[in-house]
């Protein structure tokens, strides 16, 4: 397969030909199932406590010969604790049981509860490759809602030399991605409750640069939406936010000669 190559200055040179890994066959199915297994390790457990709603300090015995029994007293065995005595007399309300006031609930949710799903490493790695193959392919990108004039897949590897996001977004421009850049910064106020819970506001994924190595580009993470990462780092959900393939993603050559040299993502090791 191969792609379009851009230099700095946004205008096609040449084309070149792109690693094994692009070669695979798209499997949305694959994709989300690697998605929901790295966005399964990010959820926080959360549950009631165990005792909640059976901490009283009085509990109504249910034996025949025991003091402050309910035994012989003609009432159902709703568990009940003591709320006031009067020598023998005692006054009961339902607790305990769910639906009883300030009983437990039936089925609370637990903190102990594994939320990880579980996916193989050659699954994990094939999910990659599929994801891959997805963002080389530009009907699948716009399809994905992107907005490009012609997909810049590959770019020179000077661009990993930028270190001023005014250089790094005026090249980005010049790559004619003005109108994904204005799609990407559109932000949202979420309706319902969401907003009050640390997630005011929708966001656009944007473009995702990948580079070879850790480099000054890294350090500009201000333009809305677009993402720069590591070309060892990669991931479904990275390649496919929402378990969606066919993000708009742009390699530096030097991304692509790493991909072939190291032959990442494929294979198990042993």
């Amino acid at each position: 397969m191969k792609a379009n190559y851009f230099d700095t200055n946004g205008k096609k040179v040449k084309s070149i030909e792109l690693p094994a890994q692009f070669n695979e066959k798209v499997r949305p199915d694959l994709i989300h199932k690697a998605v929901l297994s790295i966005q399964s390790h990010k959820r926080q457990p959360y549950g009631a406590s165990p005792k909640a709603g059976q901490r009283a300090s009085a509990v109504l015995s249910r034996r025949r010969r025991k003091y402050r029994g309910s035994y012989g007293h003609g009432i159902s065995r709703v568990p009940r604790k003591i709320m006031w005595r009067r020598g023998t007399q005692f006054g009961w309300v339902g607790a305990f049981a769910p639906g009883t006031v300030g009983g437990r609930r039936a089925h609370p949710p637990k903190a102990s509860k594994i939320w990880d799903r579980k996916i193989t490493i050659k699954e994990r790695k094939k999910a990659i490759r599929s994801a891959l193959a997805a963002v080389v392919n530009a009907e699948i990108v716009k399809e994905r809602g992107h907005k490009f004039k012609e997909l810049p897949t590959v770019i020179d590897s000077k661009i990993e030399t930028y270190n001023k996001t005014k250089q790094f977004k005026e090249f980005l421009l010049k790559l004619g991605l003005k109108d994904e850049l204005k799609r990407a910064s559109i932000k949202k106020v979420r309706a319902g409750r969401g907003k009050m819970r640390g997630r005011k506001y929708k966001k656009r994924v944007g473009p995702l640069i990948v580079v070879s190595k850790q480099c000054p580009l890294m350090k500009l993470q201000n333009i809305p939406g677009t993402e720069i990462v590591i070309v060892n780092n990669l991931n479904a959900e990275l390649l496919a936010p929402g378990t969606i393939p066919g993000r708009l993603t742009i390699f530096s050559e030097d991304a692509i000669n790493t991909l072939k040299e190291k032959k990442l993502f494929i294979g198990v090791k042993k």
